[in-house]
């Protein structure tokens, strides 16, 4: 051996394939770098070992990431444990995904959660993108959330703001303050639940039994689990009992489910007097074009609650907070609508139509307050070039439209509610011009946009009709507390009281 490395040493071609190597690795590792350098290298901010970013995301995630991409780009590599996790936030961006790469955008994660309480994910939000997903989110668009099933639930939406504005009325008889986000949250919920299920979310004192396992589902759904974070410590959420919750709230719900289904069965009615009447009608006709088991049926109405708890009223919520903190638009608004309105006892969609200052205030609040600032998270199916950067696939991908709306570069005095800068603009509640995404975008957008846009603006005409509003001693209007809780949606960290005041009563059904 000695003697053929001492040959060889002596060996002019070896000696200059030896010198010449450490300069063919450099260069290949230069190029391979050049090559690489724009599509991988991301822009990341400092990590911790195991946890990666996690550390960084605070309380108020969409706050938090939007201070990160200030300072190191509007796209965002994070790590969260083991997973990679993108952050947009930039409306060009979002705008290149839409054109150019919505497919591979449009995947999603798969939590512990969703699968456990969602059916293995055969909803529709958590659904993986492919075939099922698409004719499944078809049913929702054509047969449940159409503009024809929004206006047949009318009656639901007359129902619950009526016997809010009775309750609001006996408040205001007395002198009493109300907890406003509450009973927001009471009317909101109950209009999605019953037009889902024909039934309560809450019966009034709070001891609905369907009301009592939504919330428990709810937060469960939002619980983080150790499992998605580190695959190898998914033993954590046995031993903490999380896993366990989660299978005995999807029990519950399950057996709930199979007694209204039951009732509906046996029952004769017309089939279409909630939306899983409706479903239920459609597969017993043979009209759907998929087969779907009773449990996809029961992801699919599950998810109709998931994404309508909570998110009507936490909006009602924020309008009628920035109308508080702005009075000059609440009187002009108020003005708009008694003037439309008149004194007919009752407000319907045509009124409603005609106001044109009122959507130009819910836009402006949605554009403050988008009721989940950081969408649903996506993932990517495919590899993809966006930006000049090279994402691979399976990547979680985060979009934060709370930053792309209130960005200083799209919108003048960002942070600032004025309604009137929808005035003049063709902008709807699509998120069109990648500007304004209050319910999404592209493929993922939310489906339930007609339906929970019908019910705020009719919500917030009835309260802006029957009633001027005062804040509670001690309270003014410039101070008033406006900090974030974040959940499920971001809301109010202090629920709004405030003091409705009955205005003519002589006026309509208040006499």
């Amino acid at each position: 051996m000695e003697l053929s490395v001492a040959k060889l040493s002596n060996d002019p071609l070896f000696l200059s394939l030896l010198l010449l190597l450490p300069l063919t690795i450099w260069l290949w590792l230069k190029l391979h770098a050049n090559g690489r350098e724009k599509l991988n290298q991301l822009p990341s901010p400092p990590k911790l070992p195991l946890i990666g970013n996690i550390h960084q995301l605070g309380k108020l995630p969409h706050r938090s990431l939007r201070d990160l991409s200030r300072k190191y780009g509007s796209l965002l590599l994070l790590q969260l444990g083991h997973n990679p996790m993108l952050v947009v936030s930039s409306a060009d961006m979002i705008k290149e995904i839409v054109k150019n790469h919505d497919i591979a955008f449009s995947g999603r994660p798969r939590t512990t959660a969703a699968s456990i309480l969602l059916y293995g994910c055969t909803d529709i939000a958590f659904a993986p993108y492919g075939e099922y997903w698409r004719q499944a989110r078809k049913i929702c668009v054509t047969e449940l959330l159409s503009l024809h099933r929004v206006n047949s639930f009318q009656f639901v939406r007359d129902e619950e703001v009526e016997d809010t504005i009775e309750k609001l009325h006996r408040a205001s008889f007395n002198g009493e303050a109300v907890n406003l986000s509450e009973l927001l949250m009471v009317v909101s919920n109950n209009v999605v639940s019953r037009s889902a299920l024909s039934r309560k979310y809450d019966d009034g004192d709070g001891k609905s039994k369907f009301g009592l396992l939504a919330r428990r589902l709810l937060v469960l759904l939002m619980s983080s689990s150790v499992g998605d974070m580190f695959a190898y410590l998914n033993w954590v959420d046995v031993v903490r009992g999380f896993t366990s919750s989660l299978k005995q709230v999807n029990k519950e719900m399950d057996t709930y489910f199979d007694q209204i289904i039951e009732e509906n069965r046996s029952s004769n009615n017309n089939g279409e007097r909630d939306f899983l009447s409706i479903i239920l009608k459609l597969q017993q006709d043979g009209l759907l074009d998929m087969d779907l088991t009773l449990d996809n049926i029961k992801a699919i109405i599950l998810d109709m609650l998931v994404g309508g708890t909570d998110t009507t009223s936490t909006t009602l919520e924020w309008v009628m907070a920035e109308l508080m903190r702005n009075p000059n638009a609440m009187k002009k608004l108020q003005k708009e609508i008694r003037d439309v309105v008149g004194n007919k006892p009752k407000i319907d969609m045509n009124d409603v139509n005609q106001m044109e200052y009122l959507k130009c205030v819910v836009k402006e609040a949605l554009r403050l307050h988008p009721v989940v600032p950081l969408l649903v998270p996506r993932q990517t199916t495919s590899k993809v070039n966006l930006g000049g950067y090279e994402i691979p696939p399976n990547v979680t991908v985060f979009f934060n439209v709370w930053a792309v709306q209130r960005d200083p570069e799209l919108w003048e005095k960002p942070e600032e509610f004025i309604p009137e800068r929808f005035e003049n603009s063709s902008g709807d509640f699509k998120g069109q011009d990648f500007e304004y995404l209050p319910f999404g975008f592209g493929r993922r957008g939310c489906p339930g946009m007609a339906f929970a846009v019908a019910f705020i603006l009719h919500m917030v005409a009835n309260l802006l009709y029957w009633f001027d509003w005062e804040l509670t001693d001690g309270e003014n209007a410039e101070n008033l507390d406006m900090d974030e809780l974040y959940g499920l949606t971001v809301c109010k960290k202090v629920p709004l009281r405030v003091l409705p005041i009955l205005q003519n009563p002589t006026r309509g059904r208040a006499n």
